[in-house]
């Protein structure tokens, strides 16, 4: 099984890996309920969902009319004005076929003009603390991509005293020297506010350029279970982060057999050399 871990202050021990089911998005009914046949498989006990993935909300709906007790279930809302959020949440409800959800995210809030509408008057902040006044979700979060999501993080918790962030984290963004810093302080934030850190992208090669496309992930992703191995027990090496899955329902299995085998992260060289056989580039400039 795969260990379990407390999600920052929710009370919830929640498996390292999360499912993230931006997997879903393109697949039909019957391959998303294989899917779930895996995930229940390996014991995975959360499920980090958004309306903007596609299809993946409306195929999660049919397993919690059967199966909601067995999971911690995440959603997003991408908008940030007050109504527009508002109304995202109750859509996402009813694609999910369920009267709550355990965490609701702002998504992506890493732009900051963006940021100032969100978390200002009228913005969607407003709008997911109501949902939680209201019941319709225990805990509330916020995710972000790319260079600025730690520095942002940083900002947003001083403005909020979030459940939950989500953010990039592989060896090759950590040779910055800048995203080092500000990731490593906001884990030390984090830490003493008991706030839940999730990570995204702990298999990216780089961008797809040219190549083509084998994978449903936006980027180039690790396919090899070796390297996906090493990859993982990197970000795994990481104290109390959580590793969300990439946006693939095949390479799902290889990330899960990779946290399964985890038993410590590997060295330095072991990465540098990972880095130049699989000619690994970073993914964000």
């Amino acid at each position: 099984m795969i260990e379990e871990l407390r999600f920052g202050r929710t009370g919830h021990m929640s498996t390292r890996t999360i499912f993230g089911a931006a997997a879903l998005g393109e697949v039909n009914q019957t391959r998303a309920d294989h899917t779930l046949s895996v995930l229940l498989y390996y014991g995975l006990n959360h499920i980090d969902t958004a309306p903007t993935y596609g299809d993946s909300e409306l195929r999660i709906g049919p397993w919690m009319e059967r199966h909601r007790d067995k999971f911690f279930l995440a959603t997003k809302t991408d908008k940030r004005t007050y109504q527009e959020a508002w109304d995202q949440i109750q859509e996402s409800l009813e694609r999910l076929c369920v009267d709550r959800v355990d965490l609701l995210q702002l998504h992506n809030l890493v732009d900051p003009e963006e940021w100032e509408v969100a978390m200002g008057p009228g913005g969607a902040l407003e709008a997911v603390i109501e949902a939680r006044e209201q019941g319709l979700t225990r805990f509330v979060g916020v995710t972000g991509h790319g260079m600025t999501a730690p520095a942002m993080h940083m900002r947003s918790l001083e403005r909020f005293d979030f459940d939950s962030v989500l953010l990039p984290l592989n060896y090759v963004m950590m040779q910055n020297e800048r995203y080092t810093a500000d990731f490593t302080m906001l884990m030390a934030v984090c830490r003493d506010r008991k706030v839940a850190v999730q990570t995204i992208k702990s298999i990216a090669r780089g961008e797809w350029g040219k190549k083509t496309h084998t994978s449903a992930v936006w980027y180039d992703p690790l396919d090899d279970q070796a390297a996906i191995d090493r990859a993982v027990h990197w970000v795994l090496g990481w104290p109390g982060v959580f590793l969300n899955t990439a946006a693939d329902v095949n390479l799902l299995p290889k990330v899960l057999h990779a946290t399964r085998r985890f038993q410590g992260p590997p060295t330095d060289e072991e990465m540098k050399k990972l880095v130049k056989e699989q000619k690994i580039k970073p993914l964000f400039k």
